[in-house]
């Protein structure tokens, strides 16, 4: 049980080795809340609606996704810079209209799972 931290090691366990692959699968602290904040990103329905609209889609445009989504458009906006700021979607601006984009390969995997689920 080399895994185990020193502060749990006086534990009674039932299967050590599987502990310790459950720990080395856990991994690093600071990865597992990356992934929890990534996580709760897609929690939130009206986002998930938003990510699922634009990996279908393509780019589009707030009022667009306003419409499609039943969100007004402040929400979405909102919903967006949260998005963005996580590096999840990017903006490309043509003249005075920004249509959004799903950016990150990780996301866009899930949401093709997500799309998927049942079929």
């Amino acid at each position: 049980m080399h895994l185990v931290p020193a502060e749990r090691a006086d534990r009674r366990t039932i299967d050590g080795h599987r502990v310790c692959d459950a720990i080395a699968a856990i991994g690093e602290p600071g990865r597992v809340r990356a992934w929890a904040e990534r996580f709760s990103l897609l929690a939130d329905p009206g986002r998930l609606a938003l990510l699922l609209a634009l990996h279908q889609t393509g780019p589009l445009a707030v009022s667009d996704l306003a419409i499609a989504t039943g969100m007004n458009d402040p929400a979405v906006s909102q919903a967006l810079r949260l998005l963005r700021a996580a590096g999840i979607v990017a903006g490309e601006k043509e003249g005075r209209v920004v249509r959004y984009r799903v950016v990150d390969p990780v996301i866009a995997d899930l949401l093709k799972h997500c799309m998927t689920d049942g079929d």
